[in-house]
């Protein structure tokens, strides 16, 4: 039998749910960082494998599966807008300790590691030196790359204000 996650809102609370029993809770102005952890260009919502959530005093892995990225953050992007702690890192480039690597993922049996609220000293010094993108919402994130797109959209702005100056 497979199990199904859902995570959702429940007033400033954020709720995770397997087979509809609550499994964990946190109050969402508890949240420091979210981190969301990408496969490919990471420039569509399947290509999101899992969100690190940073407490004080723990961190949450919630998997794509628990819809975190999805129900919980698309729901209110204004709200995680005001707060700027949305970053973003591809898989390569965020390694997680081996213990917290789902069986067989090297052959793509699953995409990332499992639900787990684990101390915050434990991953902690790892999310350091991942090279984060942010703090960005989805929508700002889409709106850089179309402007990265674009005939010289990669320019520093403030190279091009010093030239006029």
């Amino acid at each position: 039998m497979s199990n199904t996650w859902r995570t959702a809102w429940q007033g400033q609370d954020i709720v995770v749910f397997r087979n509809e029993a609550e499994v964990d809770r946190f109050n969402a102005s508890q949240v420091q960082r979210v981190v969301f952890v990408y496969e490919g260009s990471g420039e569509s919502p399947g290509d999101l494998l899992y969100a690190v959530v940073e407490l004080a005093d723990d961190c949450l892995i919630l998997p794509a599966e628990t819809g975190f990225a999805g129900r919980v953050n698309f729901e209110r992007v204004d709200y995680w807008s005001a707060r700027g702690l949305v970053y973003w890192v591809h898989q390569s480039r965020a390694p997680l300790p081996m213990r917290l690597r789902r069986g067989r993922w090297w052959l793509r049996l699953s995409a990332g590691p499992a639900f787990a609220r684990l101390p915050r000293a434990e991953l902690s010094p790892l999310i350091e030196h991942w090279p984060l993108e942010g703090p960005q919402t989805w929508e700002q994130r889409k709106w850089r790359r179309i402007e990265r797109s674009r005939p010289f959209g990669g320019r520093d702005e403030s190279s091009t204000d010093q030239r006029r100056a």
